[in-house]
């Protein structure tokens, strides 16, 4: 089961929901809009190229620049986050360029504290899709040196890892974790572990969702906050956005990447508790509310910014009418504030935090429902999602945070999150280039955008 065998039931339930089927003809020139795109990440990079360049993030307004996963220590994240991005693109001299860095330049020896689960997903995730689009073994060689380094982490009673390590001496801290930062692993340590021959880390990964899962209530939901020592909860919220989010996307993804029967099993599990407990319509618009995890009883229906990737990620699992109402309540609140405010109550219909974080997710959601049924719906969510960036979020050296997407004119910040690079820039492109370097039907893209499974060389060295 892929998502080429849930077309059909997707748009059946699309069209239940009242959205227009495929039509013939698209007012929107596609390719023009994807060229625009592509050149706003030549032009960005350009700009990091010159101010920021090897340096972990850009700051846009005042072209300097700041540090992560590491405090007052680079490691590249931005270049590398870039790179199949820049592939995807076509911007071949500009990808040579950033691998000539990382294969110069990239050192993970450093004495000093990572998040174990930003660290996967960004850096070990961004080497493992550059050596997807260029084969170069040293990219291999750096994505496993650096996942050793975080292997340690996982060294519990319990298998669920510690939050922190030091990517030298080993040390760990934190051990009160999360469904996320537990279970956002085994895509990337399961693609690691199939290009070296090395099964620890996906056993490792494997270890941990299993794990979390056992620990489930008896109704079938996780909670937000859990001793990785112990394995007791530490509190009873159960959602689907920050600090739970990906660890839902990566049951599915674990079996749409790996075939991994038993992480269907329990996405679906998951998934069906969920859909149970925590839909809530208010106001003929569709939205997941947090419940206390033993109960179902709504606790909060405060929702954030992250959440507006699970439409997306309900189609993909079969669930398409349900993910396309909820990323419709998503888009109509894109209408009425331009860009997603971070985090929005659909009960009183207030933003409760008013800054934007350059998020990728609603884009995300977008181009996962067009690649199950190509309905121009999604793509125009994705248009209305590029062009208000375009508009409020472009600085003079970048793309930057916003400080207040209420105010006129929006206020912006001073910040280009790394994710930036790999994320909404190659969903937009994706979403309207129809490029050949891409397979639309075998393809595979991680939380943090990085491709493991579509890019096409051979287009690459036809073009």
């Amino acid at each position: 089961m892929n998502r080429r065998d849930l077309l059909t039931g997707a748009a059946t339930s699309l069209c239940a929901v009242g959205l227009s089927p495929l039509t013939a003809a698209e007012p929107t020139d596609w390719k023009r809009l994807a060229e625009d795109v592509r050149a706003e990440m030549a032009w960005a990079w350009d700009l990091y190229r010159l101010h920021a360049w090897g340096k972990d993030e850009i700051k846009p307004i005042s072209a300097t620049t700041s540090t992560f996963p590491i405090k007052g220590h680079h490691l590249g994240l931005s270049l590398i986050e870039a790179l199949d991005t820049l592939w995807v693109m076509g911007l071949d001299s500009r990808f040579a360029e950033g691998i000539d860095w990382v294969k110069a330049e990239a050192d993970f020896n450093v004495d000093g504290e990572v998040s174990v689960f930003e660290t996967s997903i960004r850096l070990v995730g961004g080497l493992l899709s550059a050596h997807h689009a260029c084969g170069d073994p040293v990219l291999l060689t750096k994505a496993r040196d650096l996942a050793d380094r975080l292997l340690p982490a996982f060294d519990t009673p319990t298998g669920l890892p510690f939050r922190f390590i030091n990517l030298k001496t080993g040390a760990v801290r934190d051990a009160e974790t999360n469904p996320a930062e537990i279970g956002t692993f085994l895509p990337e340590w399961g693609t690691l572990s199939r290009l070296t021959g090395d099964p620890r880390y996906a056993q490792t990964a494997k270890r941990a969702v299993t794990a979390l899962f056992a620990r489930r209530s008896k109704i079938d939901l996780l909670a937000v906050r859990i001793d990785a020592r112990t394995g007791q909860w530490l509190d009873r919220r159960a959602t689907i956005g920050s600090y739970a989010d990906s660890y839902y996307e990566y049951l599915w993804d674990s079996w749409q990447l790996l075939g991994d029967a038993e992480c269907r099993h329990m996405y679906q599990v998951c998934t069906a508790a969920i859909l149970r407990h925590q839909q809530d319509r208010r106001n003929n618009h569709l939205w997941i509310a947090d419940v206390d995890f033993e109960t179902g009883q709504i606790v909060g229906t405060e929702q954030d910014e992250l959440a507006s990737f699970y439409g997306g990620l309900l189609a993909q699992g079969g669930d398409a009418h349900v993910g396309a109402a909820l990323t419709e309540s998503w888009a109509a609140l894109q209408d009425r504030f331009g860009v997603l405010p971070e985090a929005y109550d659909y009960a009183s219909g207030a933003p409760t935090a008013v800054t934007n974080a350059l998020r990728p997710e609603l884009a995300d959601a977008a181009f996962n429902l067009w690649l199950l049924d190509r309905n121009p719906r999604w793509r125009e969510i994705g248009r209305t999602h590029f062009l208000a960036m375009k508009r409020w979020n472009k600085a003079p050296y970048g793309y930057t945070d916003l400080a207040d997407v209420t105010a006129d004119p929006k206020r912006q910040a001073d910040h280009c999150p790394g994710y930036w690079w790999s994320e909404q820039m190659k969903y937009y492109y994706l979403l309207f280039a129809d490029t050949p370097r891409f397979d639309y039907r075998h393809n595979y893209l991680t939380t943090e955008g990085n491709v493991l499974l579509g890019l096409r060389r051979e287009a690459a060295r036809n073009a």
